[in-house]
């Protein structure tokens, strides 16, 4: 479970709230999609959430735990920044088990773990590559194997199919239905695609004035 409470937060020197008294909750193991306009604060909420960003009021609950004043890597928080954000640098196999090198696990414990990632999403055969030259598609792949291999509870997906043609995105759709599923992972998934919010939102969401209000919930 996730929950927000009175989350308020305004950039520096603006008098205009982008988040006004923010308050939603998605229940352990459930799909959630937040929509919005452009400018609406998703994002901000999502980085909230994982702790890249301090709310000026309100508090972050995950579990039955406040994690308000938590270090992103205290909060068990798997993070899919749009467009993947890979690190040009680095190569396929290093970029997925960047957080386990962060978090001091034994090296072969990450061995284990990012191949157990790769063959999960289907990026194996991509490990000791670099990122450029890869196509949408493996780019979102390997963004998802890198969240996923630190088992995290919650799933934070930004815009994650936004800029694939619609083949590749029915492909990731299938993957992240499959990858729920599978995990019993609580996801939030932000996006501006009705087609998506169909697809995979058994919550729905949408942001606007700084507010969140319920759009069609599935059981």
């Amino acid at each position: 479970m996730i929950a927000l409470k009175h989350i308020s937060w305004q950039p520096p020197g603006s008098g205009t709230r982008v988040l006004d008294d923010v308050s939603f909750g998605v229940a352990t193991g459930r799909y959630a999609v937040l929509m919005g306009r452009t400018g609406s604060g998703k994002t901000t909420l999502l980085e909230i959430l994982c702790g890249l960003r301090a709310p000026d009021s309100g508090e972050v609950w995950i579990g039955d735990r406040e994690a308000t004043s938590e270090l992103p890597g205290e909060r068990g928080i798997g993070y899919v920044p749009q467009d993947g954000a890979l690190f040009p640098s680095m190569t396929i196999r290093e970029q997925i088990g960047f957080g386990l090198k962060m978090r001091s696990l034994p090296a072969a414990e990450i061995i284990d773990r990012v191949k157990e990632a790769a063959q999960e999403v289907a990026v194996e055969h991509l490990l000791d590559r670099k990122p450029v030259g890869l196509s949408g598609g493996e780019r979102q792949r390997v963004a998802l194997a890198r969240a996923l291999v630190i088992r995290p509870s919650l799933l934070l997906l930004d815009e994650p199919l936004a800029s694939l043609d619609e083949e590749t995105q029915d492909d990731l759709i299938a993957l992240l239905q499959r990858t729920q599923s599978a995990h019993r992972i609580t996801v939030l998934h932000v996006t501006h695609s009705h087609r998506e919010a169909e697809r995979l939102g058994e919550i729905r969401l949408h942001l606007a004035g700084g507010r969140i209000s319920d759009g069609a919930n599935h059981p």
